[in-house]
């Protein structure tokens, strides 16, 4: 199989993921900051939290609805690009995707419908335990997704039998090396990716001066976002990168530049990849921090690429580059959010027009930060498939050809043009449609 085929495929795969990750991110934060807004329009007849409520409940079913669209493509990849994958893995892989599809998009799907529908149709508990009941199935939806990634990661609970990959142990493949870390950290990026998405609005409309809500949504979500900011670098980001370090410590040494083995391994800030010796030039470099880092002290021993076999090291640049801009952002999250919580509390946050200009570009980023951090966990996970089992090159499907894997990409690349377009307009038009509170209605038990 000519490499320029498996190498189209890739860049297939990354469109249609890449596309559809923008949405569950979204979907997800947006659904657990409405569980908070919710119940406090419930308990407290706060009818701004009730405004908010009802205003973001349209946004949330707009993400929702387009991510389940762009969702479907994948599942059809798996047979058509990847057949070799799809026989290899397929006893193992088919679990996940199959406890997803009933135990969580099911749910997710079901209670959407009683949320946005149910709106002073049924009691304010009902309505509350639907919206909750939206956020868990989400969370659990990608606790699945996450389950069958992390197993190409850091695979677990299967024997090679037959030319196969056969499950061994149920459990101890859901929770692989990886599973949890990985879990626990995408999680809190995608609350940051909500929180953002409900400022960038909330902004939007304290600056075009439509519905008094939107002072209140723009405070809850900056002060969420400067929670998750936060969490999502540490405890939880941190520990990820250990992880990572243990298990795949090839992507590791890419993804932090660490070309040669040391002790006292430095912690890179900034350098530019030479992938051609390898090295990084123009290094800005911490010693021993890394070190430090990864294992509590200064002098201990960090692998570095020359301790791997050449054909088994991912691409230099891309790991580099996708980590450390990740990294990078993550750091804006949480200095922006801070400046935020400070105009908050000396009240000075409304008056600062520059401040919720930024805060309406920024809004996007977080999605930005999880691409790049997919980047670096694929990416970084070359020429592998499934991590020390697999190469990506013997995963594709024997029949595909170069020009119908071309003629595809161009196909999504339209259809995922136009629902972009097509989701900018309906998100823009609903965020105009600032909605009307009938008081006695709302607050009524």
């Amino acid at each position: 199989m000519e490499l320029d085929t498996v190498l189209l495929a890739r860049i297939q795969f990354a469109l249609t993921i890449g596309f559809h990750f923008l949405f569950p991110p979204l979907s997800i934060g947006l659904a657990w900051l409405l569980v908070y807004i919710e119940w406090k329009g419930w308990k407290k007849k706060d009818v701004i939290f009730l405004q908010m409520g009802k205003f973001f409940s349209k946004i949330l079913a707009l993400t929702f609805a387009v991510g389940v669209a762009t969702g479907i493509v994948m599942e059809f990849q798996f047979g058509t690009n990847w057949a070799e994958y799809s026989k290899f893995v397929g006893d193992i892989f088919g679990a996940p995707l199959a406890a997803e599809a009933l135990f969580a998009f099911f749910l997710e799907s079901t209670f959407m419908g009683l949320y946005i529908f149910g709106r002073n149709k049924v009691s304010k508990r009902v309505h509350w335990f639907a919206i909750l009941m939206v956020a868990v199935g989400a969370t659990i939806s990608a606790f699945w997704i996450l389950v069958a990634n992390s197993w190409q990661q850091t695979p677990a609970g299967y024997i090679i039998q037959n030319g196969r990959a056969e499950l061994t142990g149920f459990w101890e493949m859901v929770f692989n090396p990886s599973t949890v870390i990985r879990f626990s950290h995408t999680v809190m990026a995608a609350l940051v990716s909500g929180a953002f998405y409900m400022v960038g609005i909330s902004a939007w409309l304290v600056l075009k001066k439509r519905g008094e809500f939107a002072k209140k949504s723009l405070k809850v979500s900056i002060i969420f976002g400067l929670i998750f900011s936060f969490l999502t670098f540490f405890p939880f980001g941190h520990e990820h990168i250990r992880q990572v370090a243990r298990t795949q410590p090839e992507k590791f040494a890419a993804m932090e530049g660490l070309y040669i083995s040391q002790n006292q391994a430095p912690l890179m800030i900034f350098g530019i990849v030479n992938s051609t010796i390898p090295s990084i030039d123009a290094a800005i470099k911490v010693p021993g921090l890394l070190s430090l880092l990864l294992f509590g002290t200064t002098e201990a021993h960090v692998q570095g690429l020359d301790q791997f076999p050449v054909d088994e090291i991912p691409p230099l640049w891309m790991t580099f580059v996708s980590f450390h801009n990740m990294v990078l952002l993550g750091f804006y999250f949480i200095l922006l959010m801070l400046i935020g919580v400070i105009f908050i509390r000396k009240k000075k946050l409304f008056d600062k027009k520059w401040f919720l200009k930024l805060l309406l570009i920024s809004s996007p980023l977080p999605l930005a930060a999880c691409e790049l951090g997919w980047v670096t966990a694929e990416v970084g996970r070359q020429p592998w498939v499934v991590y020390k089992v697999l190469r990506t090159a013997d995963a594709i499907s024997m029949t595909v050809t170069r020009s119908e894997i071309i003629f595809s990409i161009v196909l999504f690349s339209i259809i995922y043009m136009f629902l972009m377009a097509l989701f900018i307009f309906l998100l823009i038009r609903e965020a105009g449609h600032v909605p009307q509170i009938n008081e006695k209605a709302e607050v009524a038990s």
